[in-house]
């Protein structure tokens, strides 16, 4: 039988919910019937909205989509706008303040405590500008992903962006593609890097050549959610740009007609490629979804793959980093500046001033990479001194400390049903100390740390030199918050998975494991051994177990408590029963006294 999302979906689902929507926003929150509040909430993720968690009802976060994390000139100012008009709740954070962006791993923006009232204005707003919040959540294509510096990469195989930017145009609000079983996640990328992380993606198109033709080969299955990791599967196809669309259209039809609709945690297109294989995959493409004959692949890049690979600048081709920080020269001989943005989040205030830095000193345009940071482009030579001592960039520092530069964080229970320890603030609080006190070997320059509030993977710890994930445990016999600890993980020429090592680490002792585990680094490292080769000889040696050593240090925690018990885990009185949700019909936060 299908399942109640299903049901749900069949009643009213697509570009039809914005209708209902308005008439929520323009009749207030208690409009929506209480019984009801499960299927409006997962209608309303087609349009980008997803409710907040207990103690924040009413409130929502807001994610809008940027194809290939693309923002054209004047609409990060747009963002910034809207974030400080709309997005300030009853909840202030300690670290950024009562308004500010996130940006995100799949190179779009979040923004939160957004009121149902207040969406018609915002969506007006944002479309007026050319940005829009449809499917940016849902059951149907989300926010397309590639090299963030596509069209402008001096060393890029073939430019990448006009057929994400062509794919975006044809399957957004395309009501064939718009109610799949469910979330369906596209990566395009032309690049020699491999940065548009192909691997993790429901569908990836990556660079390929094939009788001195320039296209791409198609790999499908990909994805990290759950206790499920997969690498996509190589379907034997080669693409030229013209035949990306109807190749990706088949593909998502495919999915549309055979994948789960009975079982939501099986849906999503890894598990369908896990029970026909990929030949499977590609015969039915070719005999029901597409009408021309498909080409076998041709000679891919994979072997140059550096994104996220676990190697040092100087071991990369094209020398300096991959992740796109720091100041790089483009094709044209204009450079982009990539900023280091710790654990994606920006207040507004800042967000308005990268704004004013991109008119200033490039063209206005800022791009999103996975890694949660974002680039000023088209910056002439000429700016490149005075850009460089913007007071903003003391803050989102173009050349970071490495354990800056690495740390990624998902949303955790500041806001999300789901997470189940708070994240943002612990991993900039976990960067600031271990900067300060552990020392990183010689020619480490590149070490990823992500920290994911629960099993959902949206930090994507799977591929991270150390992955955290969290958990609760008791410590001296009280509930505390915990992480489990991987390593090993990455993306680049050969991907791999982190193992999962330490079980529910008390949060307080894991800066204290993670020292112990790089001086264990530095001590056994041979000669010039990379974290991850380090990670893989010590697994094979059977000694992985033994370098997680938890260990309390003078890193203190102030969110051992259990924060998803709490309305805000940043208010004074943070129960449950203090919480000032929901917000009154006219928009405005209710107090306590209400």
């Amino acid at each position: 039988m299908p399942t109640d999302v299903e049901r749900w979906k069949s009643e009213t689902y697509g570009n039809e919910i914005r209708e209902h929507l308005f008439e929520f926003a323009e009749q207030g929150w208690e409009s929506i019937p209480e019984d009801e509040h499960d299927e409006w909430f997962e209608r309303f993720k087609w349009w980008g909205l997803y409710h907040q968690r207990n103690g924040q009802e009413s409130y929502f976060m807001m994610r809008i989509g940027t194809p290939n994390g693309v923002l054209k000139p004047g609409q990060v100012r747009v963002v910034g706008e809207i974030a400080d008009e709309y997005a300030r709740g009853p909840g202030e954070n300690p670290e950024f303040g009562a308004a500010y962006c996130d940006w995100t791993t799949r190179q779009s923006i979040q923004l939160h405590w957004i009121r149902l009232a207040d969406v018609p204005a915002i969506f007006e707003k944002l479309e007026a500008n050319g940005l829009s919040t449809q499917q940016a959540c849902g059951d149907s294509w989300r926010n397309i992903v590639g090299c963030p510096v596509a069209g402008k990469d001096r060393y890029e195989f073939v430019d990448a962006l006009p057929v994400a930017m062509d794919l975006h145009e044809t399957f957004k609000g395309n009501d064939d593609h718009s109610n799949l079983p469910r979330k369906w996640k596209v990566s395009v990328t032309g690049c020699r890097e491999g940065c548009g992380q192909g691997d993790i993606n429901d569908l990836a198109f990556e660079p390929a050549e094939k009788d001195g033709r320039k296209g791409f080969n198609v790999r499908v299955g990909g994805g990290l959610a759950r206790n499920e990791p997969r690498l996509a599967r190589d379907i034997d196809v080669f693409v030229e740009p013209d035949r990306a669309e109807d190749v990706a259209g088949g593909l998502s039809a495919l999915f549309r007609e055979y994948g789960d609709r009975e079982d939501r945690y099986s849906a999503r297109s890894k598990f369908l490629v896990d029970e026909w294989g990929a030949t499977k995959v590609r015969h039915i493409l070719q005999e029901e979804f597409v009408d021309f004959e498909l080409e076998t692949a041709g000679e891919d890049l994979r072997g140059e793959y550096t994104y996220n690979a676990g190697r040092s600048a100087d071991d990369l081709p094209n020398g300096g980093h991959s992740d796109h920080v720091g100041v790089h020269e483009q094709a044209d001989g204009n450079y982009y500046v990539g900023l280091n943005v710790l654990v994606g989040r920006q207040g507004v205030d800042d967000v308005l001033e990268l704004a004013d830095i991109a008119d200033e000193y490039g063209s206005g345009e800022i791009r999103i990479t996975q890694r949660q940071n974002v680039l000023v482009t088209d910056v002439p030579e000429s700016n490149l001194d005075d850009l460089l001592a913007e007071p903003l960039l003391e803050d989102y520092s173009p050349d970071p400390h490495p354990f800056m530069r690495g740390s990624i964080a998902c949303t955790g229970t500041e806001f999300c049903s789901l997470s189940i320890v708070e994240t943002k603030n612990r991993q900039v609080r976990y960067a600031r100390w271990l900067t300060e006190n552990v020392e990183l070997p010689a020619g480490v320059e590149d070490f990823h740390i992500h920290l994911s509030g629960c099993t959902a993977s949206c930090a994507q710890p799977q591929i991270a030199d150390i992955s955290l994930r969290g958990m609760k445990t008791r410590k001296d016999g009280e509930p505390v918050e915990a992480l489990d600890i991987g390593l090993g993980g990455g993306l680049g020429e050969d991907p791999r998975f982190a193992e999962w090592v330490g079980q529910r680490v008390p949060a307080d002792e894991v800066p204290g494991a993670i020292a112990n585990l790089i001086g264990h680094f530095a001590d056994r490292r041979e000669g010039t051994e990379s974290f991850r080769e380090f990670i893989e000889r010590s697994e094979t040696e059977g000694t992985l177990e033994e370098l997680i050593e938890p260990e309390e240090t003078s890193y203190e925690d102030p969110y051992m408590h259990n924060t998803k018990m709490t309305w805000y885990p940043y208010a004074d009185e943070d129960e449950l029963n203090a919480s000032p949700a929901p917000a009154r019909a006219d928009g405005t936060a209710s107090t306590g006294d209400d």
